[in-house]
């Protein structure tokens, strides 16, 4: 999943069987054992730079953050659990009645975006199509989910775990940004 940027557990599990000469029938690791390997090999692997990569996401996730303030933005997915590599979406939920206004906001502030569409397993088991908008911002990729008002209340299921998925509001990014901002100070002294 770093090496290749892959951001499909399954697909990574079967392409590394297959590697491995493994029967994909058998008992795979779980999604959240996947995630712990990818974490352990991205603190041996590529340390600083996989530092400095995810600061960089983070701080851009908090200036679009800020930017579409009145549309409620969450941070999810690999940049807010850390596992993130330098090719990876920084993925904000956004959340307004109707959802389009979030278009609108981009055309008035002359943003230029392009549409997606993507299926996500929903909280009541079913599945659900999500429109996307992808924003270049500073070389990364942003993508805004666009949902309505109520799902605030209930995060979709993480393909991780299946829990709901862990949103963090701007707030909490800024405090990863400070904490990470801190270690960076102290480990130069």
């Amino acid at each position: 999943m770093s090496t290749q940027s892959q951001t499909s557990f399954l697909i990574a599990k079967q392409k590394a069987a297959q590697r491995l000469g493994i029967n994909t029938a058998r008992a795979l690791p779980s999604n959240v054992e996947v995630e712990e390997a990818l974490r352990a090999y991205q603190a041996f692997y590529a340390g600083k730079q996989h530092a400095n990569d995810l600061r960089r996401m983070r701080r851009v996730a908090a200036q679009v953050m800020r930017s579409l303030a009145q549309f409620s933005p969450r941070l999810v997915g690999p940049v807010l659990s850390g596992t993130a590599d330098r090719h990876a979406r920084v993925s904000l939920h956004v959340f307004n009645d109707p959802p389009d206004a979030v278009v609108m906001h981009l055309i008035n502030q002359g943003l230029r975006y392009r549409n997606e569409q993507r299926r996500i397993r929903w909280y009541d088991g079913g599945y659900r199509m999500v429109q996307l908008l992808l924003l270049l911002v500073e070389g990364l990729t942003v993508e805004l989910t666009l949902f309505g008002r109520l799902d605030l209340r209930l995060a979709p299921p993480s393909p991780v775990d299946g829990r709901p998925q862990k949103r963090a509001p701007l707030a909490e990014v800024e405090s990863l940004l400070a904490r990470t901002g801190q270690l960076r100070e102290s480990s130069a002294t």
